[in-house]
């Protein structure tokens, strides 16, 4: 038998290590974040996550494999006979719970909808809706991406870039049942396809051009034109003409689109805990206090800390709703 041939480096594409970058190559897929959402809404059985999200049972059972592999979620039996078990969040799943938060901030900011079961968070600390702001930990300011600067970590350098996924670009008519609440979709439709999630993070690096976003993301041309575009039509990123003749255009995030940023330091943030190994983190952010970030996630309203312990949904009767 004539053993199997090594890849070849030379042919292997390579991308910038980057712990956001980690971070949405394990959860920047639709159905993994309806599963995840399931999860923080208490969801731990299978027929659960199916009636909370409508996925397909098939696309269930994959995602919650990826997950429990991956390490955010957990298995355990809940009964013998016959054998049923329930899937909760691991410490790293729980750990997400800041990155998601910065979503729901970003969809409460710029869609707020108080019929939408997850803008009606309470922070039981004190008893006020809650409107999650991250935050620096060393000086307290809410963090902005103009007061950050990024440099190379002892992690920095180049990795193989993830195989492709087998799957289309997903949309809600993928998952079966009834449609989502329109500002769960929006912000799943920007984080939930691995290359918008991907493009969007590119942007606060400071790729503005498409041979630059090409360049570094590895992706192909007319996926890279889709995404663009679909962003642009989402209010995300302005398209800019900067040269006439031949006519040439750059893409820049948007007041909306760099609103996100405080979602892309938080999964930095859990990449460089969870993902980074022995490494260590391939990037650092500092904020302009002088201090390496540290985000922490706070009140807007009592600027208390906020986490599963202190919050719940409004209707929920118990706290700790997560």
């Amino acid at each position: 038998m004539v053993p199997p041939t090594a890849p070849d480096p030379a042919r292997t594409a390579l991308v910038r290590r980057s712990s956001a970058a980690r971070a949405l190559n394990l959860i920047g897929d639709r159905w993994t974040l309806l599963v995840l959402y399931a999860a923080f809404m208490g969801v731990k059985r299978f027929d659960g996550f199916v009636e909370m999200t409508g996925v397909a049972r098939s696309l269930l059972t994959d995602r919650l494999k990826r997950l429990e592999t991956g390490g955010v979620l957990e298995r355990r039996l809940y009964q013998e006979r016959p054998h049923r078990s329930e899937y909760r969040l691991t410490p790293m799943g729980r750990d997400l719970y800041n990155s998601a938060l910065m979503l729901l901030g970003w969809e409460m900011r710029w869609r707020f909808d108080p019929t939408c079961p997850s803008h009606q968070i309470v922070h039981t600390t004190c008893g006020q809706p809650l409107k999650p702001v991250l935050c620096c930990a060393a000086c307290g300011e809410a963090v902005k991406v103009r007061d950050i600067t990024l440099s190379p970590g002892p992690g920095a350098g180049l990795e193989p870039a993830p195989r492709a996924r087998h799957s289309r670009r997903a949309s809600h008519d993928d998952v079966g049942g009834e449609g989502l609440h329109p500002m769960l979709e929006r912000g799943i439709e920007v984080l939930g396809d691995r290359w918008t999630a991907h493009v969007v993070a590119g942007a606060f690096y400071g790729l503005r051009r498409f041979k630059d976003f090409q360049d570094t993301l590895k992706v192909a041309s007319n996926i890279l034109t889709d995404r663009l575009e679909r962003l642009v039509a989402r209010g995300m990123l302005e398209k800019v003409r900067y040269q006439e003749k031949p006519e040439r255009w750059e893409y820049r995030l948007t007041t909306e689109g760099r609103d996100l940023f405080p979602l892309i330091a938080a999964l930095m943030t859990w990449g460089d805990k969870w993902l980074s190994g022995n490494e260590g983190s391939p990037e650092i952010l500092t904020h302009r206090c002088g201090a390496r970030l540290e985000p922490v996630v706070r009140c807007g309203s009592c600027e208390g800390a906020v986490d599963t312990g202190n919050t719940r949904i409004k209707s929920s009767p118990t706290g700790g709703g997560f």
